[in-house]
């Protein structure tokens, strides 16, 4: 398998995903500079990882969905590639029109760096098949503006679709008020694209990926690409 690891000014977890990734897979990705026109010839995923592109001017995520190399990643869309975007990624796919809602200033108005917990809502995609139907997984989160939002149409239509993946819960697996710390609508920590290959949730599954990060949590996601891509 073939991964690009998109690589923008105040990209910061661009080696964290590098890891997970070649943990999972057995080949190291190859890290691409976003001033690139063109994905390498073979690219089997695209991964947009956190940080901050552009100093999260403007919007975050807004001046990267703008990149040179982005018409090569709707390009690669279109022809049914599969995408990640965790965190800045996710806030990246939204501004470029990849995946429906925005990501808003957290609720609390305050940036938050602590340990979430999601539940999965789906197995029946590339990115979750190493889960079971609502198995609660650990992960860390950081950011400012992870408050998912859509208008209520398009939230209609992703849940009905099930395009919901992963929800913020408490541990014991209920969706409360509490568990939703950013106040993301309906819970929502992670949602896919109508042909499921365009993932994008705010947590950080490449941070928990070995026991010396402290837990293997986020593991199953990579080993989910890695499955997705051994049996193609």
């Amino acid at each position: 398998m073939n991964a690009v690891i998109l690589l923008f000014p105040g990209t910061n977890r661009e080696r964290d995903m590098a890891i997970a990734l070649e943990k999972a897979t057995g080949r190291k990705p190859t890290i691409l500079f976003h001033r690139e026109s063109a994905l390498p010839p073979g690219t089997d995923l695209v991964v947009l990882p956190g940080g901050f592109s552009h100093g999260d001017y403007l919007r975050c995520g807004a001046m990267a969905a703008r990149s040179p190399i982005m018409p090569a990643v709707h390009d690669f869309a279109a022809r049914g590639g599969h995408i990640l975007g965790v965190c800045n990624g996710f806030q990246i796919l939204a501004e470029a029109g990849l995946l429906p809602g925005a990501l808003l200033r957290n609720a609390s108005l305050r940036f938050l760096s602590m340990d979430c917990h999601l539940r999965v809502e789906r197995t029946d995609t590339p990115f979750t098949n190493r889960w079971q139907q609502g198995e609660v997984f650990r992960a860390p989160m950081a950011h400012g503006d992870g408050n998912y939002f859509a208008d209520g149409a398009t939230l209609e239509r992703l849940e009905k679709d099930g395009r919901v993946v992963f929800r913020y819960v408490t541990p014991e697996g209920e969706a409360t008020e509490a568990a939703n710390r950013n106040g993301a609508c309906n819970n929502i920590a992670g949602i896919v694209s109508e042909n499921r290959r365009i993932l994008g949730m705010m947590p950080h599954p490449e941070d928990l990926v070995d026991p010396l990060m402290g837990g293997t949590d986020g593991l199953p996601l990579f080993e989910s690409i890695a499955e997705t891509f051994a049996t193609a």
